[in-house]
């Protein structure tokens, strides 16, 4: 199998979804704070469900190519052992989630029929 695609900064706004299950709520929670106190970006709700494509409890942090090369080098140090999708947010979900979709650790699978 081939290895998921690293991020790269070609694209003027991204959002990253952190994902992680009951096992690893605290750590995503530990992180979601150590963000906020970090970056001024904007995070989204805490969900401990699946919502949209994703098909893991997740979170989201919207960032722009500005923000790229101080925060993905720092979330890859950072998440431990949690699972990251960085996409682009061009306005066309499905191309977002699939060809402009990017990983730190493993890729996790989507739900993209609702695309």
């Amino acid at each position: 199998m081939d290895s998921p695609k690293r991020p790269i900064n070609a694209h003027k706004a991204y959002h990253a979804h952190v994902y992680f299950d009951a096992n690893t709520l605290d750590t995503a929670k530990h992180l979601y704070e150590k963000t906020q106190n970090t970056f001024s970006l904007k995070l989204g709700r805490i969900h401990e469900r699946p919502v949209g494509p994703h098909t893991m409890w997740s979170y989201q942090v919207l960032f722009f190519d500005t923000d790229f090369d101080g925060f993905i080098p720092w979330l890859d140090e950072h998440r431990e052992t949690l699972d990251v999708l960085v996409h682009a947010s061009t306005g066309d979900d499905l191309a977002d989630h699939t060809l402009y979709a990017y990983w730190l650790g493993n890729a996790v699978e989507l739900d993209l029929r609702g695309f």
